[in-house]
């Protein structure tokens, strides 16, 4: 990993560590879900004075038996409640370059021990996630942990490599046991382990905000050309909100939708659905983003 990347990594992440505490001071009980996102993500140019700096996804506010991708859309009306479980994950780039963390709060502190669950695997993981630990062994310290505490790892969900502009690279990192004898070498990982009081699997909602470019494309509809074009100008090939486009373009929420419709029967772009454990179950993540580099290992996110 040469020096300039490393900068821009570390950068990313001291960006995304004053990000979270912002986020911490925002969430709090009987708030909308929208206006946290929208404060902390109006936050994020505040805090970029230096480098090409942005959101590296839309801010994910997950309730509850919602694991991930849960980002308030517009008009989104759902209030963070005391005895809620809510988890924020959030990510900047830096030129391209991605630091992706994430944690979870519960008011009412009746999931404390879930959170701990998730939290402990985190740490566990993250003692050995160094040059050349197999991934394997990387999933199988974070299922031990979760399950020391009586919960189950999900075990559908991973972390993930990172690269330039891309959120999810390989290798996946598991949250169980498996016989992955692949190795970490220089690169940047995220690491992320959810614990839940449920089964350990998620399933796709028809529900989502958060999309991603898939493969460009010419469409007829003059309305989905300016939304790609946009949404390529701006995002490259980074997840965005739906909502995200009002922002640079003067479309009503009829040309949007079409739009975006167009878009996705072209292939042109693709949804990440919101991922939802069993109803009534709870949900808790814990992630860090680490670079590995000249033979060490450093945290982005401190």
């Amino acid at each position: 990993m040469e020096s300039e990347e490393v900068k821009k990594y570390l950068k990313a992440g001291s960006i995304l560590g004053k990000l979270q505490k912002k986020a911490r001071k925002e969430a709090v009980p009987g708030k909308k879900l929208l206006d946290i996102a929208l404060k902390v993500e109006k936050a994020v140019k505040d805090l970029s004075s230096e480098g090409k700096a942005g959101l590296a996804f839309p801010t994910n506010l997950s309730l509850n038996e919602n694991a991930a991708h849960y980002a308030p859309g517009k008009g989104d009306e759902t209030v963070f409640e005391e005895k809620d479980v809510l988890k924020i994950d959030m990510g900047v780039h830096v030129d391209g370059y991605i630091a992706d963390a994430s944690f979870t709060i519960n008011p009412s502190n009746e999931w404390a021990k879930l959170i701990e669950a998730s939290e402990l695997a985190l740490e566990n993981a993250l003692s050995i996630a160094k040059p050349g630990a197999e991934i394997g062994k990387i999933g199988a310290e974070i299922e031990k942990a979760i399950k020391s505490k009586g919960f189950n790892p999900i075990q559908n969900l991973t972390g993930h490599g990172l690269q330039r502009y891309i959120t999810h690279a390989a290798p996946s990192i598991p949250n169980i046991e498996n016989n992955d004898d692949r190795v970490l070498e220089d690169g940047a990982y995220a690491i992320e382990p959810f614990a839940t009081n449920g089964e350990g699997f998620v399933k796709q909602t028809q529900q989502s905000e958060i999309f991603e470019i898939d493969e460009p494309k010419q469409v007829r509809n003059s309305h989905a050309r300016k939304v790609l074009e946009y949404v390529l100008e701006n995002f490259q090939t980074l997840p965005f909100a739906e909502r995200w486009i009002d922002d640079g373009l003067k479309l009503n929420d009829f040309q949007r939708k079409i739009a975006m419709r167009e878009l996705m029967k072209a292939k042109c772009i693709k949804a990440h659905p919101i991922l939802k454990e069993e109803d009534g179950k709870i949900v808790t993540q814990s992630e860090n983003s680490i670079i590995i580099h000249d033979g060490k290992v450093e945290p982005l996110v401190k």
